[in-house]
């Protein structure tokens, strides 16, 4: 009997001891809980000493840090662990952020990197696959960040390829009378964050972007369709993401269908932001717009605080480093949130060599299509 499946058996006797699943099952013949799970898998390494660089000099050290703690973070490691969970749970619907593609170039030079490096989406498809689990990308999107800069190499310079993409997975193991996906849709905010630094290449050129966005599609379930969106909301510029919120709700949330919103919203309950010192009201507009939050809408789950960030960036901390509860399962509509549980937030959940399986833990609801 594994930890996850004594929460969920414990879980499920509480709904009986008070009758609730049991009316549950009555109205609706047994039927089928829409299960969904949001996941930040972690990009491997904390970009902002790139960013900061000033000078060519300073940008190639900063892309060479980078890239070692990106290897020494090994998603190809991580991955079985995150496969784990999601194998586990059996979600209908994952959300992904940060299911980056690292790409390289030898030597660097003109042209962009294609050599792939690690695809962080094949990489975990495939693993669910080793488990016999059947998920597709339903959607995607590369959401504006697609950098590329040199690192130092003791043969000379390499040009190092980060793009970054919001996914939404799915099962492909039910026959389509049962569940089915329809309407996929993806697209980048307009609100975004330039930044303009000499080392990489502004003035003169451009400010470079980091955009960001969100992916959506129209799901049924036995007869029943909600419609499940999934985003990365804006760390650092908090005008910039709650102007992403707005184009949210003005956009893919703006349905007569029920709605279901998965993602890391970088937005805490009370106005605070995921970076120290930062103020941001997104998460606090979404509940006024009609949006609950299956972690404070669920009697049932156990009374923790459900913190989400981060871990270390390196992912070898032994003591937890959650400290924020910034990402989420919001539904709005004819929607009862069931089950609401953490994943990959305890010491048990690591991988064999002490990594964490990201720096974010994962939320994964069981949620009634009324």
């Amino acid at each position: 009997m594994t930890r996850r499946w004594l929460t969920s058996a414990l879980c499920a006797l509480a709904l009986l001891a008070t009758g609730s699943l049991g009316t549950a099952s009555a109205a609706e013949g047994g039927r089928t809980p829409l299960r969904v799970t949001t996941r930040n898998l972690y990009l491997g390494a904390d970009l902002a000493p790139v960013l900061a660089a000033t000078t060519p000099q300073g940008l190639v050290a900063a892309v060479t840090a980078v890239w070692a703690n990106v290897r020494a973070t090994d998603f190809t490691e991580r991955a079985e662990a995150l496969a784990d969970e999601i194998a586990e749970s059996e979600p209908h619907l994952v959300g992904l952020q940060e299911a980056v593609l690292w790409r390289s170039q030898t030597p660097a030079g003109p042209g962009s990197a294609t050599h792939v490096e690690y695809d962080f989406l094949r990489i975990l498809l495939d693993e669910l696959a080793a488990r016999g689990k059947h998920y597709a990308a339903v959607a995607s999107m590369t959401v504006g960040s697609d950098f590329e800069a040199p690192r130092s190499t003791p043969s000379g310079l390499q040009d190092i390829r980060l793009t970054d993409r919001d996914v939404l997975l799915a099962r492909t193991d039910l026959p389509a009378r049962a569940f089915s996906v329809a309407h996929a849709r993806a697209a980048r905010f307009l609100n975004h964050v330039p930044v303009c630094r000499p080392a990489l290449g502004c003035p003169p050129g451009p400010a470079l972007k980091i955009e960001r966005g969100w992916v959506s599609a129209d799901v049924t379930l036995r007869g029943r369709t909600a419609r499940v969106v999934t985003t990365h909301l804006e760390p650092a510029a908090p005008a910039v993401q709650e102007a992403q919120a707005a184009e949210l709700l003005a956009g893919p949330l703006d349905t007569r269908l029920p709605t279901v919103l998965l993602g890391d919203l970088n937005s805490a309950a009370g106005g605070i932001g995921a970076t120290p010192a930062t103020a941001t009201r997104s998460y606090d507009r979404l509940l006024a717009a009609g949006f609950k939050d299956v972690w404070t809408a669920n009697r049932h789950r156990p009374r923790t605080p459900g913190f989400t960030c981060c871990q270390a960036p390196d992912l070898r901390n032994t003591v937890s480093g959650l400290t924020q509860r910034i990402d989420y399962v919001l539904f709005r509509g004819r929607i009862d949130a069931l089950t609401a549980e953490l994943v990959g937030e305890t010491p048990a959940d690591r991988t064999p060599s002490g990594l964490w399986p990201s720096d974010h833990a994962g939320v994964t609801s069981a949620l009634r299509l009324r």
